[in-house]
């Protein structure tokens, strides 16, 4: 039985631009939506916001992505199921090079794997440190992954591209030589993070958990703003973790998104969880 139905904005790349921007970064949004109504809807919290929708591409006749998102009324977990229109796909020449080019940060998803290389491409010459969003797979995932700075995946994504291996070997195995620094989320356990040899094991916080969904992309968008802080790996995780769990406090993707006060007043008052990042995912509290 559905106890309450409702309709809110979202995207993984959108929320977490928004997140950034309620934290206290100048962001821009380069997307796709359709002429529709939830096209208008999805852009103005980004636009309330402050975050700059130049970029963005109106289709005409198109349908804005949807999701339907099933939530467990009893511990917040989600189920989503997602449909896309094939007219809503980007194109290199529907992005901004200068502005690409400008931007202390690079954002992605794997959405458009063409498309993002392309951006990977303009933003290392301009030497622009590059994030990815990756949770599932697909065409160009792992072509993606090994291109960007800061490679962000999920738990279930890392081991399948590594062929089931566990989580430690799928972790070296991914994040390879040099100084790329790869994120694998945990969940409710927080994320482990592989820069060079190095291994940093990043609890999460416990929350009464309302709703998971968009705590990955609340995740993304503290982790990029940390490390735009110059803050050190584990305090850049640390931050993230407690962003994803204030998310999670909140109904829809977007709802429980920190500002730079609140999120230092709960890292003030809260001490990550007990259990190690490395434990076998699961329990409460949110998932990426």
């Amino acid at each position: 039985m559905i106890r309450e139905y409702a309709e809110r904005p979202g995207g993984q790349v959108a929320t977490a631009a928004l997140a950034g921007a309620r934290l206290g970064l100048r962001t821009a949004y380069a997307g796709a939506v359709g002429d529709d109504p939830a096209g208008a809807a999805v852009l103005e919290p980004l636009r309330s916001a402050g975050v700059d929708l130049s970029g963005v591409k109106r289709v005409s006749g198109a349908r804005t992505q949807l999701a339907v998102i099933l939530v467990d009324h009893r511990s917040g977990e989600r189920s989503v199921l997602w449909h896309r229109d094939p007219k809503l796909r980007l194109r290199p020449a529907d992005l901004n090079r200068a502005a690409i080019a400008s931007a202390r940060a690079l954002h992605l998803d794997a959405g458009d794997p063409e498309t993002a290389a392309w951006a990977v491409g303009v933003a290392q010459e301009a030497r622009v440190a590059v994030f990815l969003d990756a949770d599932t797979p697909g065409p160009g995932v792992l072509s993606l992954l090994r291109q960007v700075d800061f490679p962000i995946v999920s738990r279930e994504l890392a081991e399948f591209l590594c062929g089931g291996r566990p989580l430690m070997a799928a972790l070296a195995e991914l994040a390879g030589p040099g100084g790329r620094r790869l994120v694998v989320t945990l969940g409710a356990h927080g994320a482990i993070a592989r820069c060079g040899d190095r291994v940093i094991e990043s609890p999460g916080f416990r929350v009464e958990a309302a709703d998971t969904t968009g705590a990955g992309d609340a995740f993304h968008g503290a982790f990029i703003w940390g490390v735009l802080q110059g803050w050190g790996a584990e305090s850049v995780l640390r931050a993230a973790n407690a962003a994803a769990a204030m998310s999670c406090r909140a109904s829809g993707a977007q709802g429980g998104l920190p500002t730079r006060a609140e999120l230092d007043a709960f890292l003030r008052e809260n001490e990550p969880g007990p259990w190690r990042a490395s434990e076998p995912a699961g329990g409460s509290g949110r998932e990426d």
